[in-house]
């Protein structure tokens, strides 16, 4: 697999409070090509299955980020090396296949795969073998129990209440704030554990739930929920979709003539979505898109070039930077910090050093000194506006000159 490589420029505040590390893509001068024996960082993504779509964003992040790394200086010198294996959207394939990555691939250093079930399959693995493991969007904090694990999907501690309650605010705050909802929801977890407390939220704002349906993760058929909802008729839908769930239930309320109401989609694939025009209005959970005042932040600008240039040589259907590129983006930037600043590829060292310091990301200042390893929320409002995804929410983040817009 082609590899490649960043230069971090590290600034070291006090005694050892907090370490800043800041990345340059673009603008680094170069550096003496890396040599020796491989770092190897070993992983998987669902590459087939249900979560392809949105995995394909992580498998190009990656790529862009190993390469740059290896133009520069790799890791302590040395050339990296991303082992990347298919775990097919199946938790178990992942279990099955992070044990092969740790005692017959012999990696050095690890990264989580998509989706909180199988980043909760390779965590036991990782906690097996004492290894560090880095993950990008883990949406169940209270279950990373392992000391070693380090979340970069900064949702916060507790995001099945603090999420709910930003999009009730975010709505609260637009044209025309509901009064009742419907909340529809996939088995996956992640996703219905947000959902089970958006129920327990917005019973306590005041919202009247005229219905609340589930069903299992993989489903296709989409139709019977569809004219649930058109009987419901609610002011506004709490969606718990991952990756194409939410197309296809869109799909499906205009098969019977039923135009979607106000409707929030959790972690929808975020190009598919962008594209579809049945998606105009759109709400959306997020962390970074690529608009000011985010594009500031560590790393985010220069990334953003190259991606949007990568992006659409892969044909994806959205070239922008946006919460998952991000997360995954942030992953590799947090595992090379800790790398660089301990000089060091011992588990333990880096998972010290993570404890105590502050890296600086495309999401701003992440920090792993909370509970389960978590630090500060930064969950964002986002929509689609005029054929691009939008922060509307909270208005220090929104987008300059943008406002929440109704179906």
């Amino acid at each position: 697999m082609t590899t490649a490589s960043f230069k971090p420029i590290t600034s070291l505040l006090g005694t050892a409070l907090s370490l800043l590390l800041g990345l340059q893509l673009l603008s680094t001068p170069a550096q003496a090509a890396p040599s020796g024996t491989p770092i190897k960082v070993g992983g998987t993504l669902a590459m087939t299955g249900p979560l392809s779509a949105t995995a394909m964003v992580h498998k190009l992040v990656g790529e862009i980020y190993v390469e740059e790394l290896n133009k520069k200086n790799g890791l302590l010198g040395r050339p990296v090396e991303w082992i990347l294996k298919d775990d097919q959207s199946k938790p178990d394939l992942a279990r099955t296949l992070y044990e092969q990555i740790v005692t017959v691939d012999k990696a050095d250093l690890l990264i989580g795969p998509y989706a909180t079930a199988n980043i909760l399959s390779a965590m036991g693995v990782a906690q097996r073998y004492n290894k560090v493991l880095i993950h990008h969007t883990f949406g169940i904090p209270s279950l990373a129990k392992y000391d070693m694990q380090f979340p970069t999907w900064a949702t916060g501690v507790d995001p099945a209440t603090t999420g709910p309650n930003l999009v009730f605010d975010a709505l609260a705050a637009g044209p025309k704030p509901p009064k009742t909802i419907a909340i529809v929801t996939s088995k996956f977890p992640s996703v219905h554990f947000m959902s089970v407390g958006a129920r327990e939220v917005a019973k306590k704002r005041g919202l009247t739930e005229v219905l609340y349906l589930e069903w299992e993760f993989g489903n296709r058929d989409f139709g019977a929920i569809a004219s649930r909802l058109k009987e419901a008729k609610p002011d506004f839908i709490w969606g718990g979709v991952i990756a194409l769930e939410g197309i296809l239930l869109l799909d499906a309320m205009k098969k019977i003539d039923y135009p979607a109401p106000q409707m929030f989609h959790f972690l929808p694939s975020p190009g598919p979505m962008l594209k579809s025009p049945d998606a105009k209005n759109a709400l959306a959970m997020t962390i970074f898109e690529q608009h000011a005042p985010m594009t500031s932040n560590t790393g985010a600008a220069e990334f953003a070039k190259i991606f949007n240039e990568r992006a659409a040589k892969a044909g994806l259907p959205d070239t922008f930077v946006d919460t998952q590129a991000a997360a995954s983006f942030a992953a590799w930037q947090v595992l090379e910090a800790a790398v660089t600043a301990t000089k060091s590829l011992d588990d333990r060292t880096l998972a010290i050093w993570l404890k105590k310091n502050t890296v600086n990301t495309i999401e701003g200042p992440m920090r792993f000194d909370g509970v389960n390893n978590y630090g500060d929320d930064v969950s964002k409002i986002k929509q689609v506006q005029n054929g691009e995804w939008v922060v509307v929410w909270p208005k220090a983040y929104a987008k300059p000159g943008v406002k929440m817009q109704l179906p």
